[in-house]
């Protein structure tokens, strides 16, 4: 069964490689041989870049002062002004001023009040819950009409000296690529979602394939000692060998277990496809102190056939250095799963080892329909909350001890992970969230990122119950 700490786990590691790899606004280069033509379509794709963040209220030249234009109140919240004003290659144009930028700042106003009365806006702003997709697909529309079509923006234009009427339309469409090409990241996420959902299947997929191990070294075992029998001097103890471990009766169920067998039908992982690995693993188990008791204890007892292979799976299955490299060549996820769905496999026995006659069903993949949409929604909430949380981040880094641009990045998803659950989940304690996040900064980050994390969100959290932000179930 995949639980709720491995599915933190997997939402923090997906959210790493998809914040690491998204693509974000890729604002073109200048022409390097540039015409005068070519010359004004850059400055204009430049500036009307810079009109959108004017018309996001982003700009950060006039954070912490009144915004000298009414806008309309969505166009604040979107995303494709926040984005753009990360971006470098923007923050070095707005220092640099020039071009017509000036000149259109003049023009917001008119330009605020024609998108809060345009068509496009008003569908917009009636959507409850906004995407990056509508944040494109919005400011694609008001280039094309409002912008495109406003006389005064024109004007703005024609203060630049290399205006020209070819220069200004090639600049337009420039802005309006550059915003399509943004909204591809949607692709991107979407592939995130799918590979979160695809690493908890395959973890699932281990857990069933634990038990496909066990009946796999038992075959194997058992093809040993026939062909030792066959041997041209085979001795007295090769031809009447103890039988013991090939006749384990929790194997034997095991290979008639409904829910087993049919997953291994449909989700095949043949081990007798890597006869040294299991060669290795053999050797290791039936030189083991805990094979070497169980084959002489003189009684045998269906209990003690399941106690063998939980011991063996604790000592000497999950230490073992062969198979952690054979799971990391089949599936990047599953050496961090193995450990998890060992815990699962080994509970699983317990059950059959509580039921010797009874059918014992194979654990589900998530223990109820909260779990199984916990990962994907966790993911969800911390992409589109990201900035949101990272401001939380920020307000308590001690810029005096550590630079917030170069916190390690682990540490900053792990904790917009954390967040995203704080505010989300009321019915998880605060401290289950917090102990958990920091156990996973223990062991993925650096040394020192538990300690840190948790005084971060600690502050955080003391914060946002401060502001009524934070509400947990009694």
């Amino acid at each position: 069964m995949v639980n709720r700490i491995l599915i933190r786990v997997k939402v923090v590691q997906m959210l790493y490689a998809y914040l690491l790899t998204r693509s974000e606004f890729r604002i073109d280069p200048a022409p390097e041989v540039a015409s005068r033509d070519k010359r004004f379509a850059y400055s204009v794709y430049l500036d009307v870049l810079q009109l959108i963040i004017e018309l996001s209220g982003c700009n950060p030249q006039r954070k912490g002062r009144k915004q000298p234009v009414v806008l309309p109140p969505k166009l604040n919240s979107n995303r494709v002004g926040k984005a753009l004003v990360d971006t470098d290659a923007i923050k070095n144009a707005m220092l640099k001023g020039g071009g017509s930028i000036e000149a259109l700042r003049a023009c917001v106003p008119a330009l605020a009040e024609s998108i809060a009365e345009s068509a496009v806006y008003t569908d917009y702003a009636k959507r409850r819950k906004l995407t990056l997709e509508d944040d494109v697909r919005l400011w694609t529309s008001i280039l094309n009409t409002i912008i495109a079509g406003s006389d005064a923006v024109e004007q703005a234009f024609r203060t630049n000296p290399d205006f020209s009427q070819v220069g200004l339309e090639a600049g337009l469409r420039q802005a309006v690529d550059t915003l399509e090409a943004y909204n591809d990241s949607r692709a991107a996420y979407r592939n995130a979602q799918s590979d979160l959902q695809r690493s908890l299947d395959t973890a699932y997929g281990l857990y069933h394939h634990i038990f496909g191990l066990i009946i796999e070294l038992t075959n194997a075992q058992a093809d040993r000692i026939e062909n030792a029998k066959r041997k041209y001097l085979a001795t007295d103890q090769d031809r009447n060998p103890n039988m013991r471990f090939v006749n384990n009766a929790l194997v034997a169920r095991l290979k008639e277990n409904e829910d087993l067998q049919k997953y291994l039908k449909e989700h095949p992982m043949r081990w007798a496809d890597e006869p040294v690995l299991i060669k290795k693993l053999l050797e290791a188990i039936t030189s083991s102190e805990i094979y070497q008791q169980y084959m002489t204890t003189p009684e045998r007892s269906y209990e003690g056939d399941c106690n063998l292979w939980r011991n063996l799976i604790r000592a000497v299955i999950l230490p073992n250095d062969d198979l952690a490299e054979e799971l990391e060549n089949r599936s990047i996820y599953w050496n961090d799963d193995l450990e998890i769905m060992s815990t699962f496999a080994l509970k699983t026995i317990g059950h059959f080892a509580k039921n010797p006659d009874g059918e014992v069903r194979l654990l589900p993949e998530f223990k109820d329909e909260e779990d199984a949409a916990f990962g994907s929604e966790l993911f969800c909430l911390a992409v589109e909350n990201r900035e949101l949380y990272r401001e939380y981040i920020d307000r308590f880094i001690n810029s005096d001890q550590w630079d917030p641009e170069r916190l390690a990045f682990m540490d900053i998803v792990i904790m917009t992970c954390a967040i995203a659950e704080l505010l989300n989940y009321p019915a998880i304690p605060v401290p289950v969230t917090m102990n958990e996040y920091v156990e996973i900064a223990n062991n993925y980050s650096t040394a020192r990122s538990g300690q840190f994390i948790n005084g971060i969100l600690y502050a955080v959290v003391t914060y946002l119950e401060k502001e009524g932000l934070l509400k947990k179930n009694a």
